[in-house]
């Protein structure tokens, strides 16, 4: 019995480029989310958050179609969307539009 077990988790131990991605994606989304928590005003973090979490779920996505034989970037990437989907869904359509708002616009006074 213990032997068998040995051998599994030989098996399917994680590789060490899957916990290198793993940990870039980690870096991907904990720093820029950070960075959100702490500039932007309470009412835009969720939409904030909600486009982070989208693009870090395209960027797993991109990097799950290049290993194709990796379930757990699949499932890393799902994972990203699904909480995208949250924080879109918990944020008001005035604080989505409040966020596009404070993007900078280019001023006409400033040469080019």
């Amino acid at each position: 019995m213990i032997a068998s077990n040995a051998r599994w988790t030989k098996r399917n131990a994680a590789s060490r480029e899957s916990v290198c991605i793993l940990a870039l994606l980690s870096v991907l989304i904990a720093a820029p989310a950070f960075l959100i928590i702490r500039l932007l005003e309470p009412e835009l973090v969720l939409p904030a958050l909600s486009l982070l979490l989208f693009s870090d779920a395209a960027i797993a996505a991109i990097v799950a179609r290049r290993n194709s034989e990796n379930v757990m970037l699949w499932d890393i990437a799902g994972a990203f969307t699904m909480m995208g989907c949250a924080a879109a869904i918990f944020s008001e359509p005035d604080q989505v539009a409040l966020f596009f708002e404070q993007l900078p616009e280019p001023q006409p006074d400033t040469p080019l």
